[in-house]
């Protein structure tokens, strides 16, 4: 059996299946017109998208934008084989990570300062806009939820696509945790620690609630 190497951390596993069963939940509560739910689901997201940004800045080495995140002539090289794939994400999939956290951020936000035709049901930050504002604010969060919908199809092709075509299961290590690293190389995923875990947490956790209750004004 080949040996394998860790290549996702247990926070970013968990906040990506997180982000997985919440996205259910808040399309099921909006559609069922449950909206104390889809209100608290939604605050929810603003804690696990902050953290997931706060983590890509602090967070181990394969969580990091930075480590991930390349230009394009190094995207093209990775395409053409030239490069060999490391573990995380790879030069091409670092682009959909981007866009995917760009149209939840989108989505998020719209839904933060939307509000209906009455006025009646809102966002938790509506107050500091005018109406109209808001009423935009409300079509911006139905067309980023389409949006959304594309880009996580694209997401689970590009899976499918990696198993069948490249013999590459991307589901089994964002479970486990771990990966077979590239023939010859010794990659594995440096920790971050408990300290940078514990700020991250604190941050994500406390703009959540902040928001949630519209700053307190």
């Amino acid at each position: 059996m080949k040996a394998t190497v860790r290549v996702w951390d247990f926070p970013t596993r968990l906040g990506h299946w997180s982000m997985v069963c919440l996205f259910a939940l808040s399309w099921w509560s909006a559609e069922r017109r449950m909206m104390d739910w889809h209100y608290s689901f939604g605050v929810g997201w603003v804690a696990l998208v902050s953290f997931r940004l706060i983590w890509g800045i602090i967070g181990p080495s394969t969580s990091r934008f930075g480590n991930f995140v390349r230009g394009p002539k190094t995207i093209l090289a990775y395409l053409r084989g030239r490069n060999h794939a490391p573990i995380g994400h790879n030069p091409a999939g670092a682009y959909s990570v981007i866009t995917m956290l760009l149209a939840l951020v989108v989505q998020i936000g719209s839904g933060l300062f939307s509000t209906d035709t009455d006025g009646l049901e809102s966002g938790p930050l509506s107050f500091l806009i005018s109406f109209d504002a808001a009423r935009l604010a409300a079509r911006i969060h139905a067309w980023s939820f389409n949006v959304l919908i594309g880009l996580i199809m694209l997401h689970i092709a590009a899976i499918v696509a990696y198993r069948v075509l490249g013999g590459r299961n991307l589901v089994a290590p964002m479970i486990s945790g771990r990966t077979h690293p590239s023939p010859g190389r010794g990659d594995e995923m440096l920790p971050a620690g408990l300290p940078k875990l514990a700020l991250a947490t604190l941050i994500a956790g406390t703009l959540a609630w902040e928001i949630g209750r519209g700053f307190g004004l």
